[in-house]
């Protein structure tokens, strides 16, 4: 079946599965007495007007409104601009609302999916409620505030610096603010279900049961609670019917025989729908997928789902990407997340916040294993305040993500000691009782999952599930040291999970000679230290080229697929974000760990792993951005094919130079390598992959080699082509006297469009990024051209050349 129709298909699927929504958005569910529940989104039409005032008389007086639609945030473009640092302050948004007819019988709600960082709603110029915290929903009950009619909803969002809101803005990550996701108007009747919480206390493959609590609001005489189960093909499997109580209603589903098995392969998901009742008639009904499995940590061992052992094959999602920033759309969080199952991954980490509801649909339609955390991330413990919003924070997480089969861990945070925000806030006496309240709570609120934190070695023996920080040929050490440090860690931790490794690497940039350190560093080490002037790693000395990374991940994997007691891990990150931390960056403002770049074009990594990982057959030869080589004559080059195919062959200009069988316990690309000796000019590869099946998968690559080495960069020549969306592609070449393109040139490169267009900057991105260090000599920006002009001139230039300019014309 083709990508496109599985993703129609997955698309399809997610309506259907809809939590918490008795029918399609805007369709209405019907009793006898008309009695209504609706879901109608409201991101469409709001005015956006970029003020802090607290004044609500001036906000209703102002005329500066911009129209935008949400998801929306006013970090989307400054986090990754060449000015240092970000607007951290509040907006006001406007909407109307139209209310054609207002009933007693029923309540109106508006539901915010996540608003950075604390949020007030005022409707009719009354205030209605808020929320203090992002990352998490929140509801505003609005009956006291409106009329039939128009109303008007104002919304004020603000992100400022507040040390009493986790998480620290001292992080490794931007904290947007703004709308960042879905808003609707919700209305229920007046008896409603407020809430289910859904559990599976005993699965087996013969049998399982489930039990649903129920909370009801405003009951009163003869309402009856009616459970119904289907099965995952829409079958009737099981009902049950109690009296409503006023609180702790539970229906008890004891013996559900054969379940299916929700797992990784195949995440079978089963409905569950709770109806309100009178008599006969429908008062209320909502909807909840479930999933029957059960999992488990072995003590120094692996991890076990649904009595398999089953390894965790991990990547961390930061909820952000270029042009938009956090205020993603529905349609990209399911696009990440289809991209991460398709490179094979079962286990996703989601850092370091809670995320968008969609994300959570997904891993449960996909069948990925869900590490969910608090974003308590760096800056210590703090006071009263700051106690109290983080237990409700942890409170608010769990409450909302519970019923969600793939979350097998709620994490209580990542390297809190970390820069404190508050006064000896970095004390391990004052940060473990509060560690320890938050991990009783969490299993009080939710038994059956574990605990977890990464990078706080004196809170482990607190939580369940502990990651220790290893980083193993990047902030410390050789990448060669992780079998030393994967065996000393599942001896010293009962449940041991690595979470981030990895490394940053330039989309482009390749070297016949990656830097690894060795003789250089310290080799053994794995730590990464909070203050890296006092060491010396591969992460200040390397070279950021595609090749080392490959290297590294290849390295890793061929450890942890071989290692059938580890637990598994989880690589750092998915996709290239944005931090405030790392203005120095070959992207100035961009973390480029990714295994894709920040607009999700793939690394040559990401292919590292789908080797490992991947089920659809594939080959890759490395790499598809490395077409431009040099080398002497005689010099034979390694080349790299990764596929999950079982035999690879290999051709060079057309001849075979044979199969060979991939082996998961060689290194590099799992004994997938072929020695050949360019000759001068274009060379053709191929590789083609033998499936178990008989299929066959090929890739073809052009790689012009030559033998005379490049000098020192002399010019900087600009060029250009125009690309289908009309917008022209310019590209900077650096050039030695000869003009030869500089293959080692690596150096910033600042572009300017001075007339007649603009250049598409501030993406964070290879070719939406004005300033940028070159890859192998090369750089490329967008420019988007005027409709009315009859040209475009362009620059570029550095400290050592000038300026070079190029007039493109357009008619």
């Amino acid at each position: 079946m083709k990508l496109y129709q599985k993703a129609i298909l997955l698309l399809l699927a997610i309506q259907v599965s809809t939590s918490m929504l008795a029918k399609p958005v805007e369709k209405e569910q019907k009793s006898s007495k008309n009695i209504v529940r609706t879901k109608t989104n409201l991101n469409k039409n709001w005015g956006y007007w970029p003020n802090n005032t607290k004044d609500i008389t001036k906000v209703e007086a102002s005329t500066s409104w911009t129209k935008i639609n949400l998801p929306h945030t006013w970090n989307d473009k400054d986090v990754v601009d060449s000015e240092p640092g970000y607007r951290r302050s509040a907006s006001w948004y406007k909407k109307e609302l139209n209310i054609d007819e207002l009933s007693s019988e029923v309540i109106y709600q508006l539901y915010f999916e996540g608003a950075n960082i604390t949020t007030k709603v005022y409707v009719n110029g009354q205030e209605a409620g808020g929320h203090v915290g992002g990352y998490l929903g929140f509801k505003i009950p609005i009956n006291n505030f409106i009329k039939e009619g128009k109303n008007e909803i104002l919304v004020r969002v603000d992100n400022s610096y507040n040390p009493e809101i986790i998480p620290s803005q001292q992080n490794d990550f931007f904290i947007y603010g703004g709308i960042t996701r879905d808003v609707w108007l919700e209305k229920l009747p007046k008896n409603n279900i407020e809430k289910i919480k859904v559990t599976t206390p005993n699965v087996s493959e013969k049998k399982a049961s489930l039990s649903v609590a129920v909370n009801v609001n405003d009951i009163s005489a003869n309402l009856h609670i009616k459970g119904i189960v289907k099965n995952p093909a829409g079958k009737l499997v099981t009902t049950k019917t109690v009296k409503a109580k006023a609180e702790n209603n539970s229906l008890q589903f004891s013996t559900i025989k054969n379940p299916q098995l929700w797992d990784t392969e195949n995440p079978q998901l089963y409905t569950l729908e709770i109806v309100l009742m009178k008599g006969d008639e429908v008062i209320d009904w909502v909807s909840e997928k479930v999933g029957f499995r059960w999992f488990e940590f072995k003590e120094h061992g692996p991890f076990y789902l649904n009595g398999k052992r089953l390894l965790l094959r991990g990547t961390h999602r930061h909820e952000e990407i270029a042009g938009d920033g956090a205020a993603m759309t529905n349609e990209q969080h399911r696009k990440d997340m289809q991209e991460i199952k398709e490179m094979g991954a079962n286990f996703v980490r989601l850092a370091h916040y809670p995320q968008d509801p969609e994300v959570y649909k997904m891993c449960d339609s996909l069948g990925i294993l869900v590490w969910d955390e608090l974003s308590w991330s760096r800056g210590g413990v703090g006071n009263q305040t700051w106690k109290k919003n983080t237990k409700r924070l942890l409170k608010e997480m769990i409450l909302q993500n519970q019923n969600h089969p793939s979350i097998i861990i709620w994490s209580m945070g990542n390297e809190i000691y970390w820069l404190p925000d508050f006064e000896d806030g970095n004390n391990p006496e004052k940060i473990n009782p509060f560690l320890q309240e938050l991990n009783d709570l969490s299993h009080e609120l939710d038994p059956s999952r574990k605990t977890a934190i990464r990078k706080y070695y004196e809170g482990a023996d607190i939580v369940d599930v502990f990651s220790p920080s290893i980083w193993s040929g990047w902030y410390s050490g050789s990448y060669k040291s992780y079998e030393k440090a994967v065996q000393k860690y599942k001896k010293e931790y009962p449940h041991f999970l690595h979470a981030e490794y990895g490394g940053s690497s330039h989309l482009g940039r390749h070297t016949e000679n990656p830097v690894t350190g060795e003789g250089v560093i310290k080799s053994d080490g794995w730590e990464e230290e909070i203050v890296q002037t006092k060491v010396k790693n591969i992460a200040q000395i390397g070279d950021w080229s595609e090749n080392y990374m490959v290297d590294l991940f290849d390295w890793h994997l061929r450890i942890s697929e071989n290692d059938p007691t580890f637990i598994g891990n989880a690589q750092w990150a998915f996709r290239d974000f944005a931090t405030p931390l790392r203005p120095e960056n070959d992207i100035p403002y961009m973390n480029q760990k990714g295994l894709t770049s920040r607009s999700g074009e793939p690394k040559d990594a990401y292919y590292v792993f789908k080797s490992y990982w991947a089920k659809e057959p594939f080959t890759y030869i490395e790499s598809h951005t490395w077409k431009h080589r040099q080398g002497p004559e005689e010099l034979a080059r390694t080349v790299n094919v990764f596929s999950n195919c079982n035999k690879v062959e290999f051709f060079m200009n057309g001849k075979s130079l044979g199969v060979k069988e991939k082996d998961l316990t060689k290194f590099p690309a799992s004994g997938l390598t072929w020695e050949v000796n360019f000759k001068e000019g274009e060379n053709q590869l191929q590789s083609i992959g033998y499936a178990k099946d008989g299929e066959k998968v090929k890739d073809k690559l052009t790689v012009n080699y030559r033998y005379e080495k490049n000098g020192v960069a002399e010019a900087l020549k600009l060029d250009y082509k125009k690309l289908e969306n009309g917008n022209y592609l310019v590209t900077a070449i650096a050039e030695d006297e000869n003009g030869l393109r500089c293959l080692d040139y690596e150096k910033k490169v600042y572009f300017q469009c001075l007339e007649g267009g603009k250049a598409l900057k501030h993406q964070g991105t290879y070719q939406g990024s004005n300033i940028i260090a070159m890859a192998n000599g090369k750089a490329s920006i967008e420019v988007i051209p005027n409709p009315e002009g009859d040209f475009i001139v362009m620059s570029v230039l550095n400290q050592s050349f000038k300026g070079t300019y190029l007039k493109i014309p357009l008619k």
